[in-house]
């Protein structure tokens, strides 16, 4: 499966991070409504594993909140790698806006 990596600066610390980033997958259903179905996500210490459905593929991965970043690492199933791009410029995006 291809693989996505995306990377976003954390200025608030790990433990501020994490609490703003418990409700990523819910934030991310509500203005996706339209394109993203089926998310889940679980907790284990400071990373998220989680997995959501978009153009009716599954697309999953994990979320590593540090003290100075979020690491997003993610698998895309071939019939979805030409949105690799734009699957992974969401999620930063989202992320950003999150960490403010």
């Amino acid at each position: 499966m291809p693989k996505f990596n995306v990377s976003v600066p954390n200025p608030l610390g790990q433990e501020e991070a994490i609490k703003k980033l418990q409700f990523f997958s819910a934030k991310v259903q509500e203005q996706n409504a339209d394109k993203v179905k089926d998310i889940e996500q679980s907790w284990e210490e400071n990373k998220l594993h989680f997995g959501f459905k978009t153009l009716g593929m599954r697309i999953t991965g994990t979320m590593t909140v540090e003290d100075s970043a979020v690491q997003v690492e993610g698998d895309v199933p071939f019939a979805a790698a030409m949105f690799k791009g734009q699957i992974a410029s969401a999620i930063e995006g989202q992320l950003q806006k999150l960490l403010r």
